[in-house]
């Protein structure tokens, strides 16, 4: 990967914000979950079976489980444990119709991120996914998350005088390959420095390497 293709790849957000395996045999709930988590960014994979979810091999390395508790062929707490038995390791919502205390109290201890009541609040699926995904995800530096907040303020035209910058161009060819004129990448260019905080081209260049302001002076 080119030092270009590495700020390209930083600049855009990312197309998915992880995999939710829905696991309900209420086929009308399953529907409107899937349609409003997919509204919401996620991959969505529903099945209206617990056996159907099993033989379906693994989740994704990115996925969140999200079971019914009561299903007519097997629980979801029994589900999660067949899961378990495989070896595999994912985050986990269990979603129920009738409240029940032991049942909760038992999810919990299998390691559940919560356990939501239906009708649940939309808002509460939301927070306990953010939830699940925190723990796929490894943890990013305080460098990490500074550079992304700096990346993240630069404008779409900013950005791409940056990548172009970075791979070693000069103001006369970035001009010519974004069709603006020498000036205005000057412009572009100062601007770039002063929201990433650069003190140097050098350093501009190591932050977009490493994806860090680690090691800024």
């Amino acid at each position: 990967m080119t030092v270009q293709d590495a700020v390209a790849s930083r600049s855009e957000p990312p197309r998915s914000l992880g995999a939710v395996c829905l696991v309900d045999d209420h086929g009308e709930f399953r529907q409107s979950a899937a349609w409003w988590l997919e509204s919401l960014g996620y991959e969505v994979r529903t099945f209206d079976d617990p056996q159907a979810f099993l033989d379906a091999g693994d989740p994704p390395a990115d996925a969140c489980l999200l079971f019914d508790v009561r299903m007519p062929t097997m629980s979801g707490l029994q589900l999660l444990d067949a899961v378990k038995a495989r070896g595999c390791e994912r985050p986990v919502i269990f979603m129920t119709g009738h409240a029940d205390v032991p049942l909760a109290v038992e999810a919990m201890k299998k390691g559940a991120i919560t356990f939501l009541e239906k009708p649940f609040q939309e808002a509460a699926l939301e927070e306990a996914l953010g939830l699940a995904f925190a723990r796929l995800r490894p943890a990013t530096t305080p460098g990490q998350d500074l550079y992304a907040r700096r990346l993240a303020s630069l404008t779409e035209r900013e950005r791409e005088v940056m990548a172009l910058v970075v791979a070693g161009r000069v103001n006369k060819i970035i001009a010519y390959e974004l069709g603006i004129s020498p000036k205005t990448v000057e412009l572009h260019r100062s601007r770039i420095m002063t929201k990433m905080e650069a003190t140097s081209l050098t350093e501009l260049v190591r932050m977009a390497i490493t994806g860090t302001t680690d090691g800024d002076a």
